[in-house]
């Protein structure tokens, strides 16, 4: 199979390029480096002995993506590309609005020009907002976002859908499309070599990458944004899901939706239509949790201190999982500890990133 990451120098692009080489499948890396580096595909190689056609472009760039689909023609899309802090997101609205939106626009158009017929999509929990009592379950209602990252994803994960439909009824398209999206929850870790991690460019604005600055000694301290949650230490508990296990799903997704299109076609029936899977651990951890969890890492305690709470955070958030484990075959398999190590070996390996 042949797939093509949109984003894929990004974090979770990169770590899902080396597991689907790992699997056998070819892999194209689309960024304009916003927020990535080239270094990261460089690592993807040296991780798995295999080449990556690696091409600069903004995905919302119709007339660039058009010639490196027509040179590609990929079995399948994975649509990572996009801007992805949740409190820069509320200073940014316009921005996360534009950028977002603009890339998934620009795809389906050319994906619907070409008859391309396969795309995974990097959508996030954030669409079920805080009104739902987690765990969460794909069927839980949306649109209750609570900042603007999440509203760009629903937003998206419609546009998708819509277009599933509509190409289902041969409305301008020349095959139906096959949507999956993927609702993950918190990303974090790294590669178990060292050589990959996340490197977020500036101030992080995830908690993962903040810790391991701190612990590195590239910050002086974290800040805990709120501690009178009703939780039992007052912060946030998140669902915590290694960026392997992420990754790993990924590649089950993408063998699905072409399997099925494959078995749809051999059985003389329409292929397409849209599926959506939670990819999460089901084990909530606090943040105070997590900055122990750390400490025990890297053999130090993590520096703290406790701010107000931010815009745009919800109290609890974690998955129940359990559709993609009897449909994807998928299960995380990584605990806190082994992110938490994951995380410190990179950061301490590389305390400045990428190209620094």
């Amino acid at each position: 199979m042949k797939t093509l990451l949109t984003g894929g120098a990004g974090y979770i692009g990169s770590h899902t390029a080396v597991a689907m080489l790992n699997a056998g499948h070819e892999v194209a890396v689309v960024d304009n480096y916003a927020n990535s580096s080239a270094e990261a595909i460089a690592r993807v190689e040296k991780i798995t002995g295999k080449k990556v056609a690696l091409y600069e472009a903004d995905v919302a760039d119709k007339e660039r993506m058009m010639e490196i689909l027509k040179a590609e023609m990929p079995d399948c899309i994975i649509h990572f590309a996009g801007l992805k802090a949740v409190g820069e997101s509320v200073a940014k609205p316009v921005e996360y609005y534009r950028n977002n939106i603009d890339t998934t626009l620009t795809l389906l158009e050319c994906m619907r020009e070409l008859g391309l017929t396969s795309i995974v999509f990097s959508s996030s929990a954030t669409v079920y907002g805080e009104d739902n009592v987690p765990p969460f379950t794909e069927d839980a209602p949306k649109g209750m976002c609570t900042n603007p990252y999440g509203w760009t994803k629903w937003m998206q994960e419609q546009m998708l859908t819509d277009a599933a439909k509509a190409s289902a009824k041969g409305d301008d398209w020349k095959t139906p499309l096959s949507v999956v999206l993927l609702r993950y929850f918190n990303p974090v870790g790294a590669h178990e070599s060292g050589l990959m991690g996340e490197d977020p460019q500036g101030i992080p604005n995830n908690l993962m990458p903040y810790i391991s600055q701190v612990a590195v000694g590239r910050r002086d301290h974290l800040t805990v944004f709120g501690d009178d949650y009703d939780t039992p230490d007052g912060t946030c508990r998140r669902d915590y899901i290694h960026v392997m296990d992420l990754a790993e799903g990924h590649v089950k997704a993408a063998e699905y939706v072409i399997e099925k299109r494959k078995e749809a076609e051999a059985r003389g029936e329409a292929a397409g239509g849209t599926e959506v899977f939670n990819l999460g651990t089901g084990s909530p951890y606090s943040v105070l949790e997590m900055v122990e969890a750390f400490g025990r890492a890297c053999g130090h305690a993590v520096a703290y201190e406790i701010g107000a709470r931010r815009a745009g955070d919800v109290q609890d958030s974690w998955a129940d999982a359990s559709k993609a484990r009897a449909v994807l075959g998928w299960e995380a398999s990584r605990g806190i500890d082994e992110i938490c190590r994951d995380a410190w070996n990179w950061q301490s390996n590389n305390p400045q990133g990428y190209n620094k």
